[in-house]
């Protein structure tokens, strides 16, 4: 299949590229670098451009003939979208509706999109399951979730099929050390910790050791970014026109904060001084998948089943690229 990429140099983006080219697909990564490396992207797939030139996209489509489309090329961080909602609207929302537009026009209706957990703002019931009221709580999560509906109204009025896959905590990186997460600034918190065991951080900050939770640190749910690519691919395979799939992607587990850093201590052989902090405002205490729906589905399981070996190709990559693509 011929399967366009918007943002295959990101993070999450680069990696299911990978992880399509190893299946046998032919893949065009579409991306404007803003927060993408080109490094990430193999050699020829790449073309540079914006969501927004409609009629450079239709090229694109024509050209590849492309028949399906992965979108991972929103903004995501939580704190940046309510201090600039506007870039969170422009690029999340009108860039990804002159996507939508675009597919229309050239006859293309089965995309993927990459939504998230922060659509759910802020639930009181765990694990979390597609049934949760979607009630967001920032202009990043509402942005996400403005597509999914959008999606919905495209399906009914014009026959896209789509998947939206709501993940969890994105984390780890390829096995074979030769891509993973490089943020700036980094917010996530194992590569923030592996930062430190790399020096180029004195401690961790762990905001808040007095939640609800076993060690009084707060609970996520960590899923390894090639689950992530695998269960787009499923998706993929399931999308049928007019319809829908909107799935959580997670791996049904909490850990805790102390959890991650202990395991960060034991893959790097470092202390990895730690000090306690206030909690952030709106910081959940918990936020678990239930990832049933995805495994009924999807027919998909989680490879990676903890968390230690998640932080191991973390480790992987940081170790060998501490400056992340510029090394």
């Amino acid at each position: 299949m011929n399967i366009l990429v918007v943002g295959g140099a990101g993070y999450i983006g680069s990696h299911a590229v990978r992880f399509l080219l190893a299946a046998g697909h032919q893949v065009t990564v579409y991306d404007n670098l803003s927060r993408g490396h080109r490094e990430a992207v193999p050699d020829g797939l790449l073309v540079e451009g914006e969501l927004t030139d409609r009629s450079k996209l239709v090229s694109v489509f024509r050209e590849h003939q492309i028949e399906s489309v992965m979108h991972f090329a929103a903004f995501a961080l939580v704190n940046e979208s309510v201090n600039d909602p506007s870039l969170y609207y422009r690029n999340n929302v009108i860039a990804a509706l002159e996507l939508l537009e675009a597919m229309k026009e050239a006859e293309v209706k089965k995309i993927v999109f990459s939504s998230t957990t922060a659509t759910y703002g802020e639930p009181e019931a765990m694990p979390i399951s597609e049934a949760t009221p979607q009630q967001p709580i920032n202009p990043y999560g509402f942005t996400k979730l403005v597509i999914e509906r959008a999606l919905a109204d495209y399906a009914t009025a014009y026959g896209f099929g789509y998947a939206a896959l709501r993940y969890f905590n994105a984390a780890g990186a390829h096995p074979d050390g030769m891509i993973g997460e490089d943020h700036d600034p980094e917010s996530h918190l194992i590569p923030v910790v592996l930062q430190v065991a790399l020096g180029q951080r004195e401690q961790i900050t762990v905001f808040g050791d007095d939640f609800a939770t076993p060690d009084g640190t707060c609970l996520r749910d960590y899923i390894h970014v090639d689950d992530l690519a695998s269960a787009h691919l499923r998706a993929l395979e399931q999308i049928e026109p007019g319809k829908g799939i909107c799935v959580n992607l997670g791996t049904g587990r909490g850990t805790s904060v102390r959890e991650i850093v202990e395991a960060c201590r034991k893959v790097t052989g470092h202390l990895i001084p730690t000090v306690m902090g206030d909690r952030r405002a709106g910081d959940p205490a918990e936020l678990v998948a239930d990832n049933r729906l995805a495994k009924k589905l999807l027919d998909w399981t989680p490879k990676y089943e903890s968390v230690e070996s998640i932080v191991e190709t973390a480790w992987r990559w940081h170790k060998s690229h501490p400056n992340g693509f510029a090394s």
